[in-house]
Order: structure tokens, then sequence, then C-alpha cells
């Protein structure tokens, strides 16, 4: 990788290619292969948005080597799915690390300030879908963005969220967390002129079929609204914090 820099620099002294070609070149410089796992160290370049670590299935000695190749560029790290023994290993080594126990991710700054250029908002219907809302806050709020979140003003009671319209209409991009029927999505859509992401939860009795209900009911919105798989509250964020930053 460092050959190619090298040569890719050089070109660019000698004017043998633009700042455009060079830029280009820059993007497809590949990643830095730790034998367990090939770290994209050029993601936010082509896209972005860093690379994040997803916890599952992964050692805690593993998760910790993967922070360290990533901190040593100065990204911010974030890692989904996982839980306090991870933690207590990573932050050995890492102090800056904070642990968000109901979404099971950790987060270390790196850089700080927000790049994104206005709010994300994430919703959650019921205290039941915090901990996916939550995943979504945490992962948009490292990826740039400020964010504020809305906890349980779902359908039931729907006065609980026109109660908070201005803070609705402020914000930029909207990830909405739903279990249950996953009606909430489409009922603040349609009392807004911006982008809404719905995540479906796998929170809900029966029929719901772990998220299967919800996520049937988003995708069949009428209101116009972008989704996720269920439980994604990453993937939502990851989507919110692109548009956010167009």
């Amino acid at each position: 990788m460092f050959d190619e820099l090298e040569k890719l620099l050089e070109d660019y002294k000698n004017a043998k290619i633009g700042f455009e070609q060079a830029i280009e070149a820059l993007k497809k410089i590949p990643f830095e292969n730790l034998g367990f796992a090939r770290v994209d160290h050029h993601r936010e370049m082509r896209k972005g948005i860093p690379e994040a670590i997803f916890g599952m299935g992964k050692t805690p000695e593993q998760i910790v080597e993967i922070v360290r190749s990533m901190s040593a560029k100065n990204s911010n790290v974030l890692i989904t799915r996982t839980n306090l023994e991870v933690y207590e290993k990573v932050k050995e080594q890492f102090p800056a690390a904070k642990f968000h126990p109901a979404s099971g991710t950790i987060a270390i700054r790196n850089r700080e300030g927000y790049t994104g250029k206005g709010k994300i908002l994430i919703i959650s219907a019921g205290t039941a879908d915090i901990p996916i809302a939550e995943e979504a806050a945490v992962t948009a709020d490292l990826f740039g963005n400020e964010t504020e979140v809305l906890h349980d003003v779902g359908v039931a009671g729907l006065h609980r969220l026109l109660a908070d319209m201005d803070l609705i209409r402020s914000a930029r991009v909207i990830i909405v967390a739903a279990g249950m029927e996953g009606a909430l999505p489409s009922v603040v859509a349609g009392l807004v002129s911006v982008p809404v992401i719905g995540v479906p939860t796998s929170m809900g009795y029966g029929t719901h079929f772990n998220g299967v209900a919800p996520l049937l009911a988003m995708l069949n919105s009428c209101a116009g609204i972008a989704v996720v798989n269920v439980d994604n509250g990453y993937g939502a964020a990851q989507i919110a914090s692109l548009i956010n930053h167009l």
C-alpha cells in the first residue's frame, strides 16, 4: 500500500497525473491485512463513512487488533452488537472507549466535530425499541452528525408525538424504530418534508413474526419512506448520515 502511495505522489509531483486522477487512484488503494481481517482504511474516502466493526462472531482479541489498526489512522471507531466483556478489553487499550449497554455498541471518538449539514432525529415508537434507536443514534453521532432522540411516542398515544412537532420539523433526516404493527414511520412521514427511514424491530407478539410484520407494513407504506432490515439501526444511521452530508 505504501509503495503505491509513494508512486502516486511521485507521479502527481511530476505532473504525470492530475489532481482528479490522483484522488481517484487514492480511492482504490487497498486495505490493511491483519490475517483474520482486512481493514478498509479508505472506506470513508470512497463512501463518506468509515468502516464499522460488527462484534458478533469476533473474539475480544480480534476486535482489539482491528480497533488498533483503525485508531492508528485517526478514524472514529464503532463496534456494534458486542458486550461488556469486549468493552473491558477495549477500554484497557483505548481509554476513550465508551460503552452503550442498551444497544451493545462501543464508540471511540478519535476526531471531534460535526460535518453533517443538519440534525438527524431518531424516534422510537416504544421503550422496547430503544436499543435499536440507540444503535442508530450512536452511529449517526460518531459519523459526524448532530443527533437528537425522541422516545416512546408510538401510535397508541399519538398526542405524545404531536407534542414534539417543533423538534420533529427541525430535523434534516428522521429515523423511526418501531415494532408491533410498525405504523409510526408512515405517520411521521406524513407530517414532514424530509427523508424518513423506517427500522422495523423484533419487538412484538405472535403474528408479529420477530419483525416481519412491521417490515411488511413499512414496505407497504404510502407515505414515502425508506426501510432497512429488521433491527438494523446501524444501517439506518449509515443512510441518514450519507443524506445529511449531501
